[in-house]
């Protein structure tokens, strides 16, 4: 498939989630917390129902890069560790998945707020 055609179908994923995110922050009274966690759950129903893989064939980072690529990993994460453990395994399984993601994403955290000086708002 020619690059630019896959950038255009990566582009216009990633973009119609963040367009319906912010239809919804703008029209609906739920909060950006409450919309970030119904996308996460999207991520994880379309893992479960093993439909995640075969968007991201086409969407690629369109849709793995987003909070729902975020959901299928602890969901992906979740059912190997069933699988392999049972419950407890279930339990486990989502935090070792996306385990290294999250490191790495406190830790970039940390380092911007050495740079940046946080402060409170007034």
């Amino acid at each position: 498939m020619d690059y630019f055609i896959q950038f255009l179908i990566v582009f216009a994923v990633g973009g119609g989630i963040c367009v319906i995110g912010q239809l919804l922050i703008n029209f609906t009274k739920m909060t950006s917390a409450r919309i970030l966690v119904i996308f996460l759950l999207i991520g994880v129903i379309l893992e479960a129902v093993g439909l995640f893989d075969t968007i991201k064939e086409v969407a690629q980072a369109g849709i793995s890069i987003p909070i729902t690529g975020f959901g299928s990993t602890l969901a992906k994460g979740a059912i190997k560790g069933a699988q392999e453990r049972g419950l407890l395994g279930a339990i486990v399984g989502g935090t070792e998945a996306a385990g290294a993601g999250l490191s790495g994403a406190i830790f970039i955290g940390f380092l911007a707020a050495l740079a940046g000086k946080p402060k409170t708002k007034d």
